[in-house]
């Protein structure tokens, strides 16, 4: 199958699937961002933000999303679009999201190698991250070891929850 289709990786000793994601899997991927997005610490969308919303969100018009899957559960969740439209459409952009009880794991890290393969497969000469909040240091080292490096800082962009203004960074990596 294609590299867009499904995605295999021997995970933990056990198949884990990456595959483009289909209606039939709307429950599944709010039952992954919908805690997140709700806890405020690493979106920029509203902690009170409805489901129907947050799904439109996830889904909306240009992003190409995937879901992480093992054992027949949707364990993480990501998307694919371009940074920008136009003379910036050469640059890739992502979301990824990983369920709270599933993190640590490495599907963070899968997900966005595939994410990776497929921009270079898609024709994007790089990719982008605009807006990566400082403290969530987890992925911020994730993407680093990655091959992304910070190349702007935007200070006290974000209002987190508990530590009050912190700053985004910006991230980015050629393909």
């Amino acid at each position: 199958m294609a590299l867009e289709a499904v995605f295999q990786a021997h995970f933990r000793r056990r198949i884990a699937l990456i595959r483009s994601a289909t209606p039939a899997d709307a429950e599944g991927i709010l039952g992954v961002i919908e805690p997140v997005f709700r806890a405020g610490e690493s979106y920029t969308v509203p902690r009170d933000i409805s489901r129907e919303d947050a799904l439109a969100y996830w889904l909306a018009d240009g992003h190409e999303v995937f879901v992480f899957e093992e054992a027949s559960q949707i364990l993480g969740t990501y998307f694919l679009q371009a940074n920008q439209r136009g003379g910036g459409a050469h640059v890739g952009n992502c979301g990824y999201i990983t369920a709270e009880h599933a993190m640590g794991r490495g599907i963070a890290r899968a997900m966005c190698e595939h994410s990776l393969t497929l921009a270079k497969a898609r024709g994007f000469t790089a990719m982008q991250f605009n807006f990566v909040v400082s403290t969530n240091e987890r992925a911020v080292q994730l993407w680093q070891r990655l091959g992304f490096a910070v190349v702007g800082r935007l200070p006290e962009a974000f209002r987190h929850p508990r530590l009050g203004y912190v700053d985004a960074l910006v991230m980015f990596r050629e393909l």
